[in-house]
């Protein structure tokens, strides 16, 4: 949680309103590319160090992916299981927002949401694309 003179709380305003605005959405933790837990929005469920490195894992092997068949730089990637998602969108080239979902999500509109939350977080968090 935040305190009022917490220098991250508006980073924390996005990942919380990216819960509250697409239903399905258990939890958000933004990592870096490496792996590290930055911070979270997490209250239940994995523990945000774990999602931290298997967002970095999804990162790794998309970015490979990226650059073997020639399509460019890292964007997001979603994985879908039996009863829920984890997506992972770029924030810069430093930095990732993972997303855990539930088997309700409507991963669409989860898409459409976050892409603008990760150009904010970027500006917040004053990561930029090197």
């Amino acid at each position: 949680m935040t305190h009022p003179g917490d220098p991250y709380r508006p980073v924390y305003a996005e990942l919380a309103g990216l819960r509250y605005q697409v239903p399905g959405v258990l939890a958000c933790v933004v990592a870096g590319v490496d792996g590290l837990l930055i911070l979270h929005d997490n209250t239940t469920g994995p523990e945000p160090h774990d999602v931290a490195a298997l967002a970095a894992g999804a990162h790794g092997i998309s970015r490979t992916t990226g650059a073997v068949l020639g399509q460019g730089g890292f964007a997001d990637v979603t994985i879908h299981n039996q009863n829920g998602y984890l997506s992972v969108y770029a924030i810069g080239d430093l930095a990732l927002l993972a997303v855990i979902g539930d088997g309700g999500l409507n991963i669409a509109r989860l898409h459409l949401e976050a892409r603008p939350v990760t150009a904010r977080l970027a500006g917040l968090l004053q990561i930029r694309s090197v």
